[in-house]
């Protein structure tokens, strides 16, 4: 697909997505394309993942998963677009309807708004309840700060993964591009653990997406950076200094460009250690300001994550606009 094929469908998937979201009642019937890409994983990993193998034959069954998993999901990619391209002009809304699925605007907010709700309401109890159904940590180990922070951390994080990085591939590829970059992510948040049963099985897909996911990253930080010179109680500077000089201190190669940012941005310090499970894990501080986050503070993280899913749609607006004018 080229430019004027791909970039109008992000826009219209954009919009879509942010105005109806994934409906619940469709989510009921038939699941949903990630639902529908972790049960293929799993049952690659069931099929693959055997104890007895030595380390590199568990790596390269991982090798042979990913490939299967990615040829599968490629194959059905283009065979919803040749249907859709077959309809002519009418083609594009029924595409994108498929490639707003990939996109999470809309859940995004409403996950992260339900803790701030949590902690305003019910306290620190419902806070807890609320972020323990959108990050891996112990809820229990989080104090009202610490619930404030890994509500604002998830929205810059999947900010990235699950907006800015589908969107970023749906523009280059088309629905292939977005749904291939799905099923990488997908694998990676599977089977791309540090365990003794995904260590060696899972590596291909853990640095795939570390791959996949760079462009993305760097492009959040950017557009959390423009939404701060557009809020008036965040600071564009103190954003960029924050990515500048923090990002590369997160234990992730690419989670620290927008935590980064956002954190500079609200005058807030997120990442830092964290537990999960039982287990505690090291990570450097994003930001430089204050740790003792509370509900207000997710509500201006979400204010700033508005602007900055507006940025994005005015990238795609003007990606079409151009494309359209002069390539079409």
């Amino acid at each position: 697909m080229s430019p004027s094929e791909t970039l109008p469908l992000l826009l219209a998937a954009l919009v879509i997505e942010a105005a109806c979201g994934y409906p619940q009642g469709l989510y009921a019937r038939i699941g949903h394309p990630v639902t529908w890409i972790g049960a293929l994983i799993a049952r690659l990993d069931r099929g693959l993942n055997r104890d007895g193998d030595s380390f590199a034959q568990r790596r390269l069954a991982g090798v042979l998963a990913l490939l299967v998993l990615l040829a599968i999901t490629l194959a059905t990619s283009l065979a919803l677009t040749a249907f859709c391209r077959a309809l002519g002009p009418f083609g594009l809304l029924p595409l994108a309807l498929i490639a707003s699925s990939l996109l999470a605007q809309r859940s995004l907010h409403q996950h992260v708004a339900r803790v701030a709700e949590g902690l305003e309401i019910g306290g620190l109890a419902e806070g807890r309840k609320a972020v323990s159904m959108i990050v891996g940590r112990n809820p229990e180990s989080l104090d009202e700060a610490g619930v404030a922070r890994a509500a604002i951390e998830s929205l810059a994080e999947n900010f990235s993964d699950g907006i800015t990085a589908p969107a970023f591939w749906l523009g280059i590829g088309g629905l292939p591009g977005a749904a291939l970059y799905k099923a990488v992510n997908t694998a990676d948040s599977m089977i791309g653990h540090k365990t003794p049963r995904h260590l060696a099985f899972g590596w291909a897909a853990a640095r795939l997406d570390d791959l996949v996911n760079l462009p993305a990253s760097r492009l959040t930080a950017l557009l959390l950076i423009g939404a701060a010179a557009l809020e008036r109680d965040a600071s564009p500077a103190e954003a960029w200094r924050a990515v500048k000089r923090d990002a590369g201190h997160h234990r992730s190669p690419n989670a620290g460009w927008p935590e980064a940012a956002m954190a500079g941005a609200l005058g807030l310090r997120l990442a830092g250690p964290r537990i999960y499970g039982a287990v505690r894990v090291e990570d450097g501080w994003m930001g430089d300001g204050r740790a003792e986050a509370n509900a207000a503070d997710i509500r201006r993280a979400l204010r700033l994550y508005r602007k900055a899913c507006a940025l994005l749609w005015g990238m795609a607006a003007a990606g079409t606009a151009i494309v359209l004018t002069f390539f079409a």
